[in-house]
């Protein structure tokens, strides 16, 4: 007869700090639960739900790890496990056939891409200790990321994205003049390195600014989750420094920035080069060599991006917060268990932190932003937001459109079904994350390099979802989750590894076929993914375009002659839907364009519009007649008014201006 499992939970030592973490998690979670009925936002509906089941598994896992006599994992059979790595060959194969014989990524790609990529995922968490194979694997993860954006970037026209066309406007103006003072007004002029690397390549290689691009960084950008692996095998064993690499490798807005090339995209490598640097620096007997590349990383990402420098300093302030608390030793964390990490003594990295704040304040300072300097001006803006838009809950300001009115148009369960959609693979790692958290924080297992982790991930959660709860939104938060991402796959496979030794071999085999089977097509299918063609085509923007589209900015440019902005008359700016006014605006075709105002049920009031058979069916913005934007599929009939004259058209894009009858 089993014993009382009051008495085997009394036996818990319910002082340990993993312990009380648990506890004290579960009863956060029971206090935020409710501020779903004070306002309607997907994090306050769900990390709550997450952060509680993480708990309460975990709890779970110290029951019956006090009673596991054996390390019991349900295995795949060896033969199954040699055939995987041909499936997925097989599998990548046709996602490059099927891309390029459908002219894009459709819905069938990424259905396909998912039952690869679980694959993949597969063979890491059920293949035997014999079989696995943590080289294949790691080919595999690649190759993965490798075919699903390469696909999207070699069927798409042009570039995927909006910010890609200014970064490529900018490195033309470079080549143009062979100076990277040409592009002395912009902001990137102090961290030139994205566009300094596609021009180089472009004269190395004797190829386009876009095809260097994406022989470059293009390429870059897959290699680099080897990043991840490396610093989680100083961790972790093998299998779950692979998990981590893959994990990694399937986020979505990881896949994102391997589509929308820009110097964001170029930062994160950097980061992750020096996120690896960091954990080896805290986890071995370090050489100069080693210090000296976690430096040179910094100074890179430093010159750039600037949001991914602010990034970086977050992290190293995780880093300097953990070194402090192992120095200064509270709550017993100095007694460790060197059977679970290797342990040495804390590095001193105020020397690093000072010597980057210091460099980063001295290059935004001298940094061209908006008629001041970088600095000033995102101090000042800062400020503003604080003064004018924060408030608890205040979770619509600042958005890109108005909340409001999009809550309202949310009547289908499409509308509510689709957010939860795109955030669900997020949140099934953030509960592997919350898991990992936990085991790390008992007194025996605590050390430098995975409280760096656990901080780094706890600062950044506040940027990304806990500012945006105040109404402040100025850090960008969009932007961080590919950062985020690689410190929360981490300690992701940390947490996987923990519920895997612990829990009931039912429950570890419930967890791990919640991460092979539903994580890969959960980040697949979210929005970030697949920002080239959209799965929901009606609820979201695509940011990509077809060959006549493309054709037309460039006969419309043409003809206007592409006249600056003081050349013209306040009636004489282009409209259009969004995001393709970004790209009239960001090419220098036609400078002064916005989106067109388009009232529900009727039409547009501008002289000059710009209408594409895109808006009659799939999702494009425009304004309302408050001037808030919104999804709204509109006819040619509805900008383009029988008073007005066609001046160009090539079947799929229509310019129509004043008749000369009218004007």
């Amino acid at each position: 007869m089993g014993r009382n499992p009051v008495g085997r939970l009394s036996e818990l030592r319910p002082l340990r700090l993993d312990t009380v973490a648990a506890i004290g998690g579960l009863l956060i979670a029971l206090v935020l639960f409710p501020l779903r009925f004070f306002a309607s936002q997907v994090y306050l509906n769900t990390v709550p739900v997450v952060l509680g089941t993480a708990c309460i598994l975990y709890l779970v896992r110290l029951y019956y790890q006090q009673q596991a006599t054996d390390d019991i994992r349900l295995t795949l059979p060896s033969r199954v496990t040699m055939a995987l790595p041909t499936a997925v060959f097989l599998g990548l194969a046709a996602l490059v056939v099927l891309a390029v014989h459908q002219g894009a990524r459709t819905i069938s790609f990424f259905v396909l891409a998912s039952v690869v990529g679980a694959l993949v995922v597969g063979q890491i968490c059920f293949a035997s200790d014999r079989d696995f194979n943590a080289r294949l694997l790691l080919f595999q993860i690649v190759l993965f990321a490798l075919v699903v954006r390469g696909t999207a970037l070699y069927v798409t026209p042009g570039f995927i994205g909006i910010d890609v066309w200014t970064h490529m406007g900018l490195t033309e103006q470079i080549v143009s003049q062979g100076r990277v003072g040409a592009i002395s007004h912009d902001k990137h002029y102090a961290s030139p390195f994205y566009h300094l690397l596609v021009t180089a390549s472009s004269m190395l290689f004797d190829v386009s600014l876009r095809s260097a691009l994406y022989l470059t960084l293009g390429l870059v950008m897959p290699i680099s989750v080897l990043l991840v692996y490396a610093g989680g095998n100083l961790l972790v064993s093998q299998r779950w420094a692979t998990l981590a690499a893959a994990l990694y490798a399937l986020a979505s807005h990881v896949s994102m920035w391997g589509l929308h090339l820009i110097p964001t995209s170029m930062g994160l490598v950097f980061f992750l080069a020096m996120l690896y640097a960091l954990l080896r620096v805290m986890r071995i007997e370090y050489t100069t060599r080693d210090f000296l590349l976690l430096l040179l990383s910094s100074i890179a990402v430093i010159l750039t991006h600037q949001v991914s420098t602010f990034i970086m300093l977050v992290l190293l302030l995780a880093a300097f917060v953990a070194q402090l608390v192992f120095e200064i030793g509270p709550l017993g964390l100095t007694r460790l268990d060197a059977s679970v990490f290797r342990t040495k003594k804390p590095v001193n990295l105020l020397g690093l932190v000072v010597f980057n704040v210091g460099l980063t304040i001295f290059v935004w300072s001298l940094t061209p932003y908006r008629d001041d300097s970088f600095l000033e001006t995102v101090l000042r803006y800062f400020s503003e937001t604080v003064k004018e838009s924060a408030g608890f809950l205040n979770i619509a300001s600042g958005s890109s459109g108005d909340a409001a009115g999009a809550a309202e148009a949310a009547t289908t369960l499409l509308d509510e079904i689709i957010p939860y959609v795109n955030e669900f693979g997020f949140l099934i790692l953030l509960g592997a994350t919350f898991v990992g958290c936990l085991y790390i924080v008992h007194r025996r297992r605590a050390e430098q390099s995975v409280f760096t982790l656990l901080l780094a991930t706890a600062f950044m959660l506040v940027f990304v979802m806990g500012f945006p709860m105040f109404g402040i939104h100025s850090f960008i938060p969009n932007r961080w989750f590919a950062f985020l991402y690689a410190p929360m796959a981490i300690l992701g496979a940390i947490g996987l590894r923990t519920l895997d030794r612990g829990l009931a071999p039912a429950l570890v085999v419930a967890v791990l076929l919640l991460f092979t089977l539903v994580y890969p097509g959960a980040m697949l299918f979210a929005t970030e993914s697949n920002i080239d063609n959209p799965v929901f085509e009606d609820h979201q923007e695509q940011l990509a375009y077809t060959e006549s589209e493309l054709a037309a900015v460039g006969s419309i440019g043409e003809m206007t002659g592409s006249p600056d902005g003081d050349e013209l008359r306040r009636d004489q700016g282009l409209y259009t839907d969004h995001p393709y006014q970004t790209l009239f605006s960001r090419t220098g075709a036609y400078p002064s364009t916005d989106i067109a105002t388009v009232p529900a049920g009727g039409t547009a009031d501008h002289n000059y519009v710009v209408y594409r058979t895109t808006a009659a069916n799939e999702a494009v913005y425009f304004n309302n007649a408050d001037g808030q934007g919104r999804i709204e599929q509109a006819t040619v009939d509805r900008l383009c008014r029988p008073d007005q004259a066609t001046v160009y058209t090539n079947g799929d894009v229509t310019m129509c201006t004043p008749s000369p009858a009218t004007e």
